[in-house]
């Protein structure tokens, strides 16, 4: 028995999510069923991180166990042959028969696309927010600097949440015009439920002027999430990169 490391990329938008669920297609159920077409191993997989419907990944890890011969490496050129083109295995490796994606991961980093223009719109549609406002983009920065550093974040936590502490460490959140494109890219050592969204739909606001830079830091003291802003779509969201111990 031997257990494989893999990272993916997907594109969420046809899918509900990553997680199997009843009735559902999903990204995780894709990938069991492509390995079970692959060898006959009926497995579940773990994972890093359980994005939502219509969200994305590039940098997704998952893990399962296999007593397959194929090598550890092969696994990504062989998965990729049963898998639907909206989901590729980029990297494949071996792990430690206790290594969890999620578990031990130390860092994860996402990012949200807004999309800035009209002309366009129609191809970033579901790969991005598409939002021409005017926004003041000094402001939304001056407010992430204020979203660093360990704080109780449950404002930013949606309702149906399982955490069992609030408390996350921020390591680094900006706001960055690329083009058409405006990035913002959040790196904790962990992530409430819709926290991304929910940061993101209050940089938002802050953006149009509906309140300034500063309020950033009253919504995470009131530690309500009525105070902070709207949970931003799921389209522009990105699940970019997983750190382990050794890989910082």
């Amino acid at each position: 028995m031997q257990r494989i490391k893999m990272v993916i990329e997907y594109d969420g938008s046809s899918y509900h999510g990553f997680q199997v669920q009843n009735n559902a297609h999903t990204i995780q159920a894709e990938l069991e069923e492509a390995i079970s077409r692959l060898n006959g191993d009926k497995t579940s997989i773990m994972f890093a991180g359980r994005t939502d419907a219509g969200v994305h990944a590039l940098g997704q890890v998952v893990a399962f166990d296999s007593e397959s011969t194929i090598p550890p490496d092969k696994w990504q050129f062989a998965l990729n042959t049963y898998l639907p083109p909206d989901i590729r295995v980029l990297r494949s490796m071996a792990a430690q028969p206790d290594f969890h994606p999620r578990f031990n991961a130390l860092h994860k980093r996402y990012r949200y696309l807004i999309y800035r223009r009209q002309a366009g719109a129609v191809h970033y549609r579901n790969l991005a927010l598409i939002n021409d406002e005017i926004l003041d983009l000094e402001a939304m920065s001056q407010a992430c600097t204020l979203v660093m550093g360990t704080h109780d974040f449950r404002s930013f936590c949606a309702s149906g949440s399982s955490a069992k502490t609030f408390e996350r460490t921020v390591y680094n959140c900006l706001v960055e015009e690329n083009a058409s494109l405006l990035q913002i890219e959040i790196e904790a050592n962990g992530f409430l439920y819709n926290m991304v969204r929910i940061i993101v739909g209050t940089l938002l606001d802050i953006g149009r002027g509906i309140y300034p830079a500063s309020t950033m830091k009253e919504i995470i003291a009131s530690c309500e999430r009525s105070q902070a802003g709207p949970t931003a779509p799921p389209q522009g969201l990105y699940l970019m990169h997983v750190t382990y111990p050794g890989e910082e």
